[in-house]
Order: C-alpha cells, then sequence, then structure tokens
C-alpha cells in the first residue's frame, strides 16, 4: 500500500483532543514537517500545555489511527512539541543593564566583597554607571564598607508601582539586606525566603539604566545563586581565591558550578585576593603568606585568564573598616590593583 500525506491526515482526523474536543487537524495540533519514506512515517504534534495531561493518550490514538489507516507494517515516530510562545525563556529582570557580573568563592574569608566593592568602585571611577548588590543574605558586609549601616532605604513610585530607592555613594547604587536588619540581627531564614527577598532586591528597586550591575554573591554553592541565575541575565562571573590549596580546592567548586550545564554562565577569569603582603614601611618587599601564585597556576591549568592579583595591604583592609574602598585612591599601590582589574574586566567584556 502507498502511503501519502493525505492519507495520514484524513487518519488523522480521527483523533480528538479532550482539551478542546476538536480533532487534531482542526486544532492545527500537525506540525508541517510530515516525512513520508516507504512505510516510514515522521511526523510532530504540538500541544498546548506543559505538562498536557492528554499528550500520552492522544499520541497513542495517533499511531492507532494510522495504522488502521495504512496497515500494521508501518513504522511510526511521533515527536510532541510546544507552542512558540510557551518554549521562548521568560524575561529576565533588569533588561536596562548592559552587563551583570557575579564576584564569587568558593569558602568564605577570601576578600570577595572586598574585591566586589572596590571592583565596583573602580568601575564607577572610569565613568561607568554601576549598581552593586549584597547577595550574601546571611553575612552582608558592604553596608559597613561604604559607611552606610544607618542607611534606611526609602520608597517611591513610579507608574503604579512601588520601588525601592537605591543607597548611592562614590558613584555607585547599593543594595543590601544590612539595610533592613539591625547590625548585630542574625537573619535567621530558610533558604525560600532568602532567595524572596534577594528577588525583591532586585525586581523591586529602582536601579535605573547601568553598565554594570556587580553581585556580591555568597560564598559557596547554594540555592541564591540558582535564584540570581534564574533571575538575571548573568553576563559572567569572577571567581576570587586566595593562594592556598585549601581555598583553590573550593575555587574549583565554584568553576565547576558556573560551568555546570544546566547554568552555564561563563566565567570571565579569576582574581587572586592576598597575594603577598607588603609592608607599608617597605613597600617594594614581598612576602607569600598564603603560597605563591596558587591562583595563576590553576588559571594556567584551566584555561582561564588571571584578571588580577591583589596584595595584603593594611591600608585595603583599613578601608573598608572605615567605609572608604581603596579604589578611590587609584594612584597607591592597592588602589591602582582594583583600578588595573577594573580595566582587566572591561577588556575581556
Amino acid at each position: 500500500m502507498t502511503i501519502y500525506p493525505k492519507l495520514i491526515t484524513d487518519a488523522l482526523q480521527s483523533v480528538r483532543y479532550p482539551g478542546t474536543g476538536k480533532n487534531i487537524i482542526e486544532a492545527g495540533m500537525l506540525k508541517d514537517n510530515l516525512r513520508i519514506n516507504g512505510n516510514n512515517v515522521n511526523l510532530t504534534l504540538i500541544f498546548p500545555k506543559n505538562p498536557d495531561p492528554f499528550m500520552k493518550s492522544v499520541v497513542k490514538a495517533a499511531e492507532a489511527a494510522i495504522r488502521a489507516t495504512a496497515g500494521n507494517d508501518v513504522e511510526i515516530v511521533i515527536t510532541t512539541e510546544l507552542p512558540e510562545h510557551l518554549k521562548k525563556e521568560p524575561e529576565k529582570l533588569l533588561p536596562q543593564v548592559k552587563y551583570v557580573i557575579a564576584v564569587s568563592s568558593g569558602k568564605g574569608g577570601v576578600g570577595k566583597s572586598t574585591v566586589a566593592a572596590n571592583l565596583a568602585v573602580a568601575l564607577a571611577q572610569n565613568g561607568y554607571k554601576v549598581g552593586l548588590l549584597d547577595a550574601d543574605i546571611f553575612g552582608p558586609s558592604l553596608p559597613k564598607m561604604f559607611q552606610l549601616e544607618d542607611f534606611q532605604p526609602q520608597g517611591e513610585t513610579i507608574g503604579d508601582r512601588q520601588m525601592i530607592v537605591p543607597a548611592e555613594k562614590y558613584g555607585v547604587k547599593l543594595l543590601s539586606i544590612g539595610f533592613f536588619v539591625r547590625p548585630e540581627q542574625a537573619t535567621v531564614w530558610r533558604g525560600p525566603m532568602a532567595s524572596n527577598a534577594l528577588k525583591q532586591l532586585i525586581s523591586e528597586a529602582n536601579w535605573g539604566d547601568l553598565d554594570f550591575f556587580i553581585l556580591d554573591t555568597p560564598p559557596g554553592t547554594s540555592d541564591i545563586h540558582l535564584t540570581m541565575l534564574q533571575e538575571l541575565n548573568v553576563t559572567g562571573a569572577i571567581i576570587v581565591s586566595t593562594p592556598q590549596n585549601v581555598a583553590l580546592s573550593d575555587a574549583r567548586k565554584g568553576i565547576d558550578m558556573y560551568r555546570n550545564d544546566k547554568i552555564n554562565v561563563p566565567i570571565l577569569g579569576l582574581v587572586e585576593n592576598m597575594s603577598w603582603f607588603t609592608p607599608a614601611e617597605l613597600p617594594e618587599n614581598k612576602y607569600y603568606l598564603f603560597g605563591r601564585e596558587g591562583v595563576k597556576h590553576l588559571s594556567e591549568e584551566i584555561g582561564l585568564p588571571l584578571l588580577g592579583q591583589i596584595p595584603l595591604v593594611q591600608s585595603i583592609c583599613e578601608s573598608g573598616d572605615n567605609g572608604e574602598p581603596v579604589a578611590l585612591h587609584p594612584d597607591s599601590p592597592s588602589g591602582r590593583a582594583f583600578a588595573d582589574l577594573a580595566a582587566a574586566v572591561v577588556k575581556r567584556l
């Protein structure tokens, strides 16, 4: 028996989709890629829902209808699809932001927030419009680094929405969960509560048009990271680590998270923090307290750029405690290190 397209479409007119009561041809569920090669029939059915409770039964009914018309020897392959409007991913938040950069670390205590804060300031010093989100819900430190511990966010009405107005200092727009809790108060929340709070700081704030949106992420790999990656078009990640082996081991896990098939966020490069200690009275001396060039070796091993090496200098610590990031002084050795980091990030992008 010769099988031809009209034979198949006529057979499928006997198959009804229970959701509408129409047959699948009338409902427009047969995609226009019907292929017939001898006794082989390949076709695609488009279902209106995901998941669709009628999918399996309709596919079986379609196979039975074709065999009843074309004979039992026919080989049938039916694939299923969703309509185009359901295939499209939902729009991400902050479409008016040019670059979203996640500053990340595999473990705490490596200076990730210091790098995020100074990178944001260094970019602002170069004339870019910069936003900085303290996404470390359980350990927010940016309010202190910017001397904004007493800042209380206000709201403003934009259209029919009430929006949070970020703090603005040193040319950087800033929000942190630390603005909404007392400094001595622990944030004791389950994961979903923390994720929802983070989503509010992203979606319900008036960030405006930005060149860079810097995310100071929590250390490690958690559902907070997944929330950010689901809600934002993250341009790339920067991994911060110190040179010693225990930190590098955790840095590898952070790298693996962003390279995971389900996340697949490009890694812009690595930053080695606390690369060496330089005492103020001996500015030319370098003491490698945590090992020498461990992050540099890691970057070469895995084929990622080393974006910068930040020395361990007393002024960086003091500037963070005093709320005046050292990147405000690019003429100083430590300020110059962050200026170079910002330039490397811009070049990489």
